[in-house]
């Protein structure tokens, strides 16, 4: 991953929380070198987008913050970072494949949890992931819910098209 350590405060926007957005990156770093993924971080919004990519997983989240975390990605990232992870070549959209972005989504939001410990946005409990196939998804954010997104992009030479590339965490909270 070609991240750099904590965030300068110039960075970000004023309306992003540092904390959160440390957090997701810190876990992004860490649970994608699992999957032998490089990625390079390229932005980030407070406001909820459009899903980018085909395949999204989704944990929901409760302790003193309670909401969800949502790992949205290209079909090509998720057999790219699956084929990483298992150490077997994924072709197709398999049953494997669902599972291993699954535990991608977990790992990732077990690092996000991590990172929040001991902050007012700490959770204590994760739900088991699901995952949603298909292009266009859309989820909807309650009001009041503290959003943030981070993109990033996949560092694969092979990629021809950035669509094939990108790879976005989202995480959305209510402090308790």
């Amino acid at each position: 991953m070609s991240m750099t350590g904590n965030i300068e405060q110039p960075l970000l926007c004023k309306n992003a929380n540092p904390e959160l957005l440390q957090a997701l990156l810190d876990a992004v770093e860490s649970g994608l070198s699992m999957c032998n993924a490089n990625t390079q971080w390229v932005g980030f919004t407070t406001v909820p987008t459009h899903n980018i990519g085909t395949v999204t997983g989704m944990i929901g989240v409760h302790g003193q913050a309670s909401g969800f975390v949502t790992v949205n990605m290209a079909e090509r990232f998720a057999l790219k970072a699956v084929e990483g992870m298992l150490q077997e070549p994924q072709h197709e959209l398999s049953p494997a494949v669902i599972d291993g972005v699954g535990e991608i989504t977990n790992m990732l939001v077990g690092g996000v949890k991590n990172s929040l410990a001991g902050t007012p946005w700490a959770f204590s409990y994760i739900t088991a992931p699901s995952v949603i196939i298909g292009p266009g998804c859309q989820i909807a954010f309650a009001k009041g819910l503290t959003f943030l997104c981070a993109t990033f992009e996949h560092i694969d030479p092979e990629a021809v098209l950035i669509s094939d590339r990108l790879f976005q965490i989202n995480l959305s909270l209510l402090p308790v």
